[in-house]
């Protein structure tokens, strides 16, 4: 008997390659001289094969996907018929719905007029480019390549094009002043996207600036200018129409939200494709909760496709209690907020988080926990309370 979840379907394609690696990032990818003889055409073949394999793995939970996200990575780094082959398999493998949402990230400087009315042509809907910030020293600092002008004319090419836009901003840089932040957030509203992302800058340890940072080279960020920072980014984009509906994302209707972050958020199921790609799918009948994760390197990737197997480099079984307590960190985050009646705390430790102005009194007599302004300043402190 086939069993057919109630949960929406979505496709992640990691795309691991990069010009340059920039001096904060810690996602898996891949500058030319790290790819142990991998290549974008062997990458883009091996993504191919791993849909079929997964098309198979899948076959009784099969449902057309409702999203579709090229992530990276820099997914433009390939070319836009490389990234049209991409979305046609998953089309041949499960189908796409008649209002599915297909989203890449894209820098700068890696589309072109042509190469965005390609992937439009091919059924790509949205866009969300790297901006990260409009400040040329900031820029320098982050080591991001692209000329600030180059933002304004990929989202009007995208325009153009018919696709949805989102701009992605990081404040908090060493050497950023609230000045220089405020700049950033008039040049994005400026651009009239639909959509805008603000993320604090967190410089991991790995990292090529997390070793500027032990050496002296670079100031550590500072909480309370951060704050300040999100504070600000709030007012500005309020003000410009967009309304906050994930702690780090506004949009200026909710049909401008990400749906495909969404489902991140929201517990719903998902098939990573790529080096280094997760994956996940609730339970169902006769099945509990699994996740699990591909092998991280695009050369070791490939191999295990040729040999005709799923490329996995580690599974998790996930339990009731597991996920009852992701629900509640991932869902507190959303503006709709969670249903107290999720969430295991006493009632106490909630009347303290209303009383420190964490969670809006009046949502949680009706039953929902939400987060005030200063409560997502302070969301990691609320999860570790309810949870």
């Amino acid at each position: 008997m086939r069993t057919e979840p109630s949960r929406d379907f979505g496709v992640y394609i990691h795309v691991p390659f990069c010009t340059v690696r920039c001096g904060y990032c810690d996602f898996n990818t891949y500058a030319p001289g790290e790819l142990g003889g991998a290549t974008p055409a062997g990458y883009v073949d091996a993504a191919l094969r791993e849909m079929r394999l997964a098309g198979e793995a899948m076959a009784r939970e099969a449902r057309p996907a409702s999203t579709v996200f090229f992530g990276g990575g820099t997914p433009t780094l390939l070319p836009a018929d490389a990234m049209a082959r991409l979305l046609d398999g998953v089309r041949q493998t499960w189908g796409l719905a008649a209002d599915a949402e297909v989203t890449t990230e894209a820098n700068p400087d890696s589309v072109t007029r042509e190469s965005i009315a390609t992937l439009a042509s091919a059924g790509f809907t949205r866009v969300s480019l790297g901006m990260q910030s409009a400040v040329p020293h900031v820029l320098a600092t982050l080591e991001r390549t692209h000329e600030p002008a180059n933002v304004a004319r990929a989202v009007e090419w995208a325009h153009e094009a018919g696709l949805a836009t989102s701009v992605d901003l990081i404040y908090g840089t060493p050497g950023e002043s609230r000045d220089d932040w405020r700049a950033s957030l008039d040049a994005a509203i400026a651009l009239e996207p639909g959509h805008i992302s603000a993320y604090a800058l967190v410089i991991e340890p790995g990292t090529k600036m997390g070793a500027q940072l032990r050496r002296g080279e670079v100031a550590p960020t500072d909480p309370d200018t951060q704050a300040d920072m999100y504070e600000a980014a709030d007012a500005a984009l309020t003000a410009a129409g967009y309304a906050w509906y994930e702690v780090s994302n506004w949009a200026r209707t909710d049909a401008e939200r990400c749906r495909h972050n969404i489902a991140y958020w929201t517990s719903q199921d998902w098939w990573g494709i790529g080096p280094g790609a997760h994956s996940y799918l609730g339970p169902v009948a006769g099945r509990g909760a699994r996740r699990w994760w591909n092998v991280k390197h695009p050369r070791a990737y490939a191999d295990v496709l040729e040999r005709g197997e799923l490329p996995l480099g580690g599974e998790e079984d996930l339990t009731d209690e597991d996920l009852a307590l992701e629900s509640v960190m991932l869902r507190i985050r959303l503006s709709e907020g969670v249903p107290a009646s999720l969430v295991g705390a006493e009632r106490a430790a909630i009347a303290t988080l209303i009383a420190d102005g964490l969670l809006e009194g009046p949502a949680a007599i009706a039953g929902t926990l939400r987060l005030t302004l200063r409560g997502r300043l302070l969301a990691d402190h609320v999860v570790r309370t309810l949870t």
